[in-house]
């Protein structure tokens, strides 16, 4: 079925270089304990399966999942900010599209133990610092490329949504309110807002990750497409 759909897709990507991240990462603690979050990865790979059938050209940098890797996709596995930082800025010169569903950890403990910690004390008091903002280097360096990133918020989604697109130099941002059982995190569905450069907004009603994935792109191509030509070029 997978390759059915692949060659009745129209290939309105293809010569496009496309950059997913999708997944969690994860902080070590010590050997067998870690900071993360719930992110399944679903979205990330949706995008990335989307964009292959339509002929993009595409590098999937994910945290840990379980999911199978799409067809033709050069997927780079890694676990921590740092890693996916690096993988990232490996790979981002060799992009037209980055779209940055990865749910990466905005904090990490200082010191991880290279033992297991014992359970020797009632309390444990774990101090952290801030990962890098990957999203926000690449929007200093973004030149002619697009850039999408996604926002997964508790409150005032349009507050936090709008004041990421600006300060990261984004053209969208992809907005949705975790916590419920059909939009988020591991599920197959979302209900999300899309966000753009311009100060509009679009409301998408919940629908599978695969078909938020392909709206997605269809709103990318457009910006392509109403873009100076060195950008539909590239």
């Amino acid at each position: 079925m997978d390759r059915t759909v692949f060659y009745l897709t129209p290939k309105d990507l293809e010569g496009k270089r496309i950059l997913v991240t999708a997944g969690p990462t994860r902080e070590p603690i010590d050997p067998v304990r870690f900071i993360s979050n719930p992110s399944s990865g679903k979205m990330g790979f949706a995008v990335a399966r989307a964009a292959e059938y339509r002929g993009g050209k595409v590098t999937l940098i994910t945290g840990p999942t379980n999911l199978l890797h799409p067809n033709n996709v050069a997927v780079i596995r890694v676990n921590t900010a740092k890693e996916m930082a690096l993988a990232v800025f490996e790979n981002m010169e060799n992009s037209d599209i980055i779209i940055k569903t990865a749910a990466v950890s905005d904090y990490r403990p200082k010191d991880h133990a290279e033992q297991k910690l014992k359970k020797e004390k009632d309390e444990l008091v774990l101090s952290l610092e801030r990962t890098q903002d990957i999203l926000k280097e690449i929007g200093r360096n973004k030149k002619e490329r697009i850039l999408v990133g996604f926002a997964a918020e508790t409150e005032r989604l349009e507050r936090h949504a709008e004041q990421k697109l600006a300060e990261k130099n984004l053209d969208i941002i992809v907005g949705n309110i975790v916590g419920h059982p059909d939009s988020g995190f591991g599920a197959d569905t979302n209900t999300v807002t899309l966000f753009y450069k311009d100060g509009t907004k679009e409301n998408l009603p919940k629908m599978p990750k695969d078909d938020v994935a392909n709206i997605l792109l269809d709103r990318i191509l457009k910006i392509i497409e109403s873009s100076p030509k060195e950008l539909v070029d590239r």
